[in-house]
């Protein structure tokens, strides 16, 4: 499942994480590559544990933490820090899926369930640049507005498409789920969308509400590892 999340930095957040990034010491993005990666991989990156990273990170997280779609899709157990990236005319990131296991800056490792992109260029800044994602359905073309973040399965075949013009900045990071299963978590999804829906219809108090929500959370408690 795709999932495109709309304005999870407000313009005030984005401007400041734009402010604090931007005045960043970037370095080759193949830091932090593997070798396949590497291959592929032409672009500028934060080191994760600069001061512009974990400040810019601090704000995202905390968006992330006050969105009820992301947490509603995600089911985040743990979000690795973002990272934050940068690509001009000529630079790219060919075909690739993210490693399955990553080290977590603060401790330890997660298994990677969804991987997240969140444009802080807007598109109107660059040429090319486009996220494209496989999955079953095909190819998909992301290019979204800044602020709006990219949520997908961390499996998935996935490519930047080359600069032509201008530049394209975006954070990215991956996320380990309560629920492992990509079908488990769509179908959840719109267990809560459809509550939601329901609920502002009928109102909380409603049987029918009451009956649906304990269902979504016998599935949840039957799908969660903890």
């Amino acid at each position: 499942m795709m999932l495109h999340i709309p304005q999870v930095l407000n313009p005030e957040q984005l401007a400041e994480c734009r402010r604090i990034i931007d005045a960043g010491d970037w370095s080759d993005g193949n830091a932090t590559s593997g070798f396949q990666a590497a291959m592929a991989k032409n672009n500028l990156q934060l080191p994760h544990a600069s001061e512009a990273s974990r400040a810019a990170g601090h704000i995202i997280r905390r968006a992330l933490d006050a969105s009820l779609l992301f947490t509603s899709a995600a089911l985040p157990r743990t979000v690795l820090p973002p990272l934050f990236n940068r690509y001009g005319v000529g630079q790219t990131f060919g075909g690739h899926i993210d490693n399955s296991i990553r080290a977590n800056p603060e401790g330890g490792v997660l298994r990677a369930d969804l991987s997240a992109t969140l444009f802080l260029s807007e598109p109107g800044d660059y040429d090319g640049g486009e996220l494209m994602v496989e999955d079953t359905y095909g190819a998909h073309s992301v290019k979204l507005s800044a602020g709006d973040l990219i949520l997908y399965p961390a499996s998935s075949l996935h490519q930047v498409t080359p600069i032509t013009r201008g530049e394209r900045v975006a954070a990215f990071f991956w996320i380990q789920s309560y629920v492992r299963g990509v079908e488990q978590r769509a179908l959840l999804f719109d267990m809560d969308l459809a509550i939601q829906r329901l609920a502002q219809a009928a109102g909380q108090s409603d049987p029918s509400i009451i009956s649906l929500t304990g269902a979504y959370h016998n599935l949840l408690r039957m799908w969660a590892e903890v």
